[in-house]
């Protein structure tokens, strides 16, 4: 089988990003974007769905976070994009319900090459710890965009912003860990009825 990793470098006038991924990995995450509580998420993704993630970043967030928020987001999708490769024998889809205390949330996600998101997250705080959660809307639109995925994303319940956030970013890992399984009974079979996503 092939190696399913990527590096890719981004570089614009308000950021420079660095994203090293493995998606057979085991876990192992190292994060420098300058934005703890987005590392902290982002360490969720590697956890959960068994990915190597390298993330450096260097961006304007003396203006605010957004701009690398946004840019992490549309830099790991590249990655995505880049390391999963012709998707022949995966299982293209994923889902997964997570709780955290009062919190649930639901990620799915298709490997669709067609870019869609739906969001439906009504947190109940603007900040966490001085980061703004509208941003996350921001990191997944930039994710989806350059990975080719469609995604719905629900937060059914929760009281605590931290564990809404939480339980979206653990499911999100678990719903990419399913998707990019490899179906034995069809590993070279494309999962479409087109012949090519």
């Amino acid at each position: 089988m092939t190696a399913r990793t990527a590096s890719v470098q981004r570089d614009t006038l308000e950021t420079q990003i660095q994203v090293n991924i493995n998606l057979d990995g085991t876990g192992d995450a190292n994060f420098e974007t300058g934005v703890p509580f987005l590392d902290h998420m982002m360490d969720q993704i590697a956890r959960h769905g068994l990915i190597d993630l390298d993330i450096k970043a260097n961006g304007d967030t003396h203006i605010d976070d957004h701009h690398t928020v946004e840019d992490i987001g549309i830099t790991l999708g590249q990655a995505f994009n880049k390391a999963v490769g012709d998707k022949k024998g995966i299982l293209r889809y994923g889902h997964a319900y997570v709780p955290l205390d009062e919190a649930l949330s639901r990620v799915v996600i298709d490997f669709s090459g067609r870019p869609g998101l739906e969001m439906h997250c009504e947190f109940t705080r603007a900040s966490v710890g001085g980061f703004d959660v509208d941003l996350f809307y921001e990191f997944f639109q930039g994710f989806v965009n350059h990975a080719g995925v469609s995604m719905h994303i629900d937060n059914i319940r929760g009281r605590n912003t931290h564990h809404q956030i939480e339980t979206i970013f653990k499911a999100f890992g678990r719903a990419l860990r399913m998707a990019l399984t490899f179906d034995e009974r069809a590993r070279d079979a494309m999962p479409s009825t087109k012949g090519c996503l």
